[in-house]
C-alpha cells in the first residue's frame, strides 16, 4: 500500500513539473492548478492509506503471520515450567501458528532482554511464567505498545493501566482443596487400619517462599484435608526456591522425621516427591503426576492446564480484540485439574468423593475458604481488609469476606490469602 501511494505521488509531482515548464503566460495559472490537484491527490491518497490501514487492522491476523514468545523461569525438568511449556506448544500447534520458548530465564534484567529479542524477532504476544519477570515484562511493555505481553501469576496489571499488559491465574486453590479431600481419605484409611492414630494426623507441607500465592496453596490443601478428616494438623517449611531439589528433598525428610505422615508441596522439582518414596510416606505432588517415580507413594496431583488461557488470549490478539486486564480460570474453564488418582496409594472411594466436591465447588454450595471452617487465632473471621492492589497510590485495602466466606482471585487474579489459620505450625518464615 505504502508503494502505490508513493508511484502515485510520485507521478502527481512530475505532473505538476511538466507543468510548470510550459511556455507563455498561463504558465503561473497552470502550475498552480497543478500544484493544487497534487496536493488533492496527496490528500486523497493519505486517505486511502489510513482507510487501508484500518481495514487491515480489523481484519484477523493469518496463523501464519502471528508469532508468539514464551519466556520461562527453568526448563523442563522443573514441574511448574512444564506444565507452561506442555500448555504453550499445545496451544500453538492448535492454532497452527509460530512460536519462540526460552527457559531459564532469571526473575531480573535478562527476562527484558529476551522480551526485547523477542520483538524483534517479530513476535507479537509474549507470555512469562514467574512471579519475579513481572516488573520486567512491564518495562517491555512500555517500549513496545505494539506488542501484547501477559504474565502469569503477577499483581501489577490492574493497576499498571496499560492496554498491553495483562496478568493471568487460575483458581489453583480449589484444586489444592480436592486434593486435600485425598489426602483426608488417606488420613482415615491410615486411622481405621490403625497405623495412626487421630491424634498422630499429622502432615507436612515444602513451600518456597511466604508469599500469598503459597499461604493460599497450603492453607486451602489444609481445609481440604481437614473437611475429611478433622483432627488433622499441618506443619509448613520452606526452601527459599521455586526450584531446589535439594532443598525440598531435605524439607521433606525434616518434616517426615518430625512425626509428618503424609507430604504435599508448593515447590517445583522431585526433592519432596523422592524422599516420600524412599519413606514409604504418602505423597501428593504439584504440577503433575509423579506415579513413574513413586509408583508406592504418590496419590495425586493438582495444577492450571494454561492452554485454555493461551488459547483464548492468542486468538483474541490475532483477531485484533484486547483481553481483561486480569483473567482468573477455573474448574469450569478446564483451568483447573486433576491428575488420575492412583488407585494402588490412595483410600477406596477417593475418585468418586472427589468428584462429588468439585461438583460442589462448582455450584457454588461449597467455598474453600468458608470462614466457618477455620479460625485465626480462635476467632472466625467476618470481615478482612486484603492487599489487593500493588500500586503504590493506591490508599485502603479491600474487604474479601462476604456471604460467609473469603473471596480468592475476585479482585485480581493472582491470590491474596494471607491469613495463618490455626491448625497450622510455620516452622521457618525466613522466606
Amino acid at each position: 500500500m505504502r508503494k502505490k501511494i508513493s508511484v502515485l505521488l510520485a507521478a502527481l509531482l512530475c505532473a505538476s513539473m511538466i507543468a510548470a515548464c510550459g511556455s507563455g503566460s498561463s504558465a503561473p495559472a497552470t502550475t498552480a492548478a497543478a500544484e493544487e490537484n497534487a496536493t488533492e491527490a496527496a490528500e486523497a491518497a493519505e486517505t486511502e492509506a489510513a482507510e487501508a490501514a484500518e481495514t487491515e487492522a480489523a481484519e484477523p491476523a493469518a496463523a501464519a503471520d502471528f508469532k508468539v514468545g514464551f519466556i520461562c523461569l527453568h526448563d523442563e525438568n522443573s514441574t511448574y515450567d512444564l506444565n507452561f511449556i506442555n500448555a504453550a506448544k499445545q496451544a500453538c500447534e492448535e492454532l497452527g501458528i509460530e512460536y519462540q520458548l526460552q527457559t531459564n530465564v532469571p526473575e531480573g534484567q535478562e527476562c527484558y532482554d529476551v522480551a526485547c529479542e523477542m520483538v524483534d524477532a517479530g513476535c507479537k504476544a509474549i507470555f512469562a511464567d514467574s512471579f519475579g519477570h513481572e516488573d520486567y515484562m512491564i518495562q517491555a511493555a512500555k517500549e513496545f505498545p505494539e506488542v501484547q505481553f501477559c504474565h502469569s501469576t503477577g499483581t501489577k496489571a490492574h493497576t499498571e493501566g496499560l492496554d498491553n499488559y495483562h496478568n493471568a491465574f487460575a483458581s489453583i486453590y480449589e484444586g489444592r482443596y480436592l486434593a486435600g479431600v485425598a489426602a483426608g481419605l488417606k488420613l482415615n484409611e491410615m486411622i481405621a487400619n490403625g497405623d495412626i492414630t487421630e491424634d498422630q494426623a499429622k502432615i507436612g507441607y515444602v513451600g518456597a517462599f511466604t508469599y500469598a500465592e503459597v499461604i493460599s496453596g497450603y492453607t486451602s490443601f489444609y481445609l481440604g484435608v481437614k473437611s475429611q478428616c478433622p483432627t488433622v494438623t499441618m506443619e509448613v517449611t520452606f526452601t527459599g526456591s521455586w526450584y531446589d531439589e535439594t532443598a525440598e528433598k531435605e524439607g521433606a525428610t525434616k518434616l517426615i522425621q518430625d512425626g509428618c505422615v503424609l507430604i504435599s508441596q508448593h515447590a517445583d522439582s522431585m526433592g519432596a516427591p523422592t524422599a516420600c518414596e524412599n519413606a514409604g510416606v504418602p505423597d501428593v505432588s504439584y504440577n503433575g503426576s509423579t506415579i513413574d517415580a513413586c509408583p508406592n507413594t504418590f496419590i495425586v496431583s493438582s495444577r492450571i492446564d494454561w492452554a485454555p488461557y493461551y488459547k483464548e488470549a492468542i486468538t483474541a490478539f490475532m483477531n485484533g480484540e484486547n483481553i481483561d486486564a486480569d483473567w482468573t480460570g477455573n474448574l469450569a474453564t478446564g483451568s483447573v485439574v486433576l491428575t488420575d488418582v492412583n488407585g494402588n496409594v490412595a483410600a477406596e472411594g477417593t475418585q468418586e468423593k472427589i468428584d462429588e466436591v468439585k461438583a460442589a465447588l462448582e455450584a457454588g454450595t461449597v467455598h474453600v475458604f468458608d470462614t466457618a471452617n477455620f479460625t485465626v487465632d480462635g476467632q472466625t473471621l467476618e470481615s478482612y481488609m486484603a492487599d489487593v492492589d500493588t500500586d503504590a497510590n493506591y490508599e485502603g485495602d479491600t474487604e474479601v469476606i462476604s456471604d460467609g466466606y473469603f473471596h480468592e482471585s475476585e479482585y485480581r487474579s493472582a491470590p491474596y490469602f494471607d491469613l495463618q489459620i490455626d491448625g497450622i505450625t510455620l516452622l521457618d518464615t525466613a522466606f
